[in-house]
């Protein structure tokens, strides 16, 4: 059976960044979102970077068995058209930025 997963297509963490780093992408000043404890369905038409202040969630990959796992503390960044599903143990409070499509940030 074939695999539809793309390894350009991972989700990346940072666990538990320094307050530096948080106030340099001020993370306070970003929208917030969150959700109780289930299953969703998840596409992702741009590529969002979020930082959990609570929760547990084990991201699937669609048509996957494989997943990775982020909490309370992590930095995750999630890359533009990844299909996945959250599984979230316990609720998740988040704050949230999805990158523009017109923002081309080249980092050296």
């Amino acid at each position: 059976m074939a695999s539809d997963s793309n390894p350009n297509l991972r989700i990346t963490i940072e666990n538990n960044p320094p307050e530096s780093r948080l106030a340099e992408l001020n993370i306070k000043g970003w929208p917030k979102w969150g959700c109780s404890p289930g299953k969703y369905q998840l596409k992702f038409d741009a590529e969002e970077t979020c930082y959990l202040l609570k929760g547990k969630v084990k991201a699937y990959a669609k048509g996957s068995s494989e997943f990775v796992e982020f909490g309370a503390g992590d930095l995750v960044t999630i890359p533009k058209g990844l299909n996945c599903t959250w599984d979230v143990s316990i609720a998740v409070d988040k704050y949230y930025k999805f990158e523009s499509p017109s923002s081309s940030s080249s980092s050296s």
